[in-house]
């Protein structure tokens, strides 16, 4: 994996999950009917800091779950020979509730098509809502995030990589070229 741009260091991506609860919240007029759901692996782990952030910022405790939708994938034939299963823990009826559903980088659209169906299949939520950390472009089905921690045009060569803490030992958003991902 060869860097080829940092966009996001460990101050910005800090700020961009505070500027992404203000908006979560202020949207929604508060935290009262609001739930986080995180799609793993990344997903699960902004679903829990920006859960967190609301908490310091309204003082309110959120349900906060995560959904893991290789089941659901529309290439799982074509790519995964042997389906790695990460589970799904959705602690809470999703029934009623304001969904935020949380990941990493929106790309072609169906990751969350796949996230949508499996919500759907859970409950019927009184609205789903997409917060995404990195908007990268290239959608190949009709999805747009609500809200967007960034916007990061790429080529279809480029890849989009988050940094994270809990898996990376850092925080932060690169443009890498080529080699795989992790």
């Amino acid at each position: 994996m060869k860097i080829q741009n940092r966009v996001i260091d460990e101050k910005g991506f800090e700020r961009t999950l505070i500027r992404l609860a203000h908006e979560i919240l202020e949207r929604n007029k508060g935290a009262d009917k609001l739930a986080l759901v995180g799609i793993r692996t990344r997903g699960e782990f902004l679903a829990k800091r920006i859960g967190n952030k609301i908490r310091e910022i309204e003082n309110k405790e959120i349900q906060i779950g995560f959904i893991d939708i290789t089941l659901y994938r529309d290439d799982l034939r074509e790519k995964l020979n042997q389906p790695i299963l990460k589970g799904t823990q959705i602690p809470f009826d999703v029934k009623d509730k304001d969904i935020i559903l949380i990941d990493d980088v929106l790309f072609t659209g169906r990751t969350i098509r796949a996230a949508l169906d499996e919500l759907i299949d859970l409950g019927r939520p009184a609205s789903i809502q997409l917060a995404v950390l990195v908007d990268r472009g290239h959608r190949e089905l009709p999805i747009k995030a609500d809200f967007v921690g960034k916007n990061i045009p790429t080529s279809p060569d480029e890849k989009i990589r988050v940094l994270m803490q809990e898996i990376d030992g850092e925080d932060g958003v690169v443009i890498v070229k080529e080699g795989k991902l992790l």
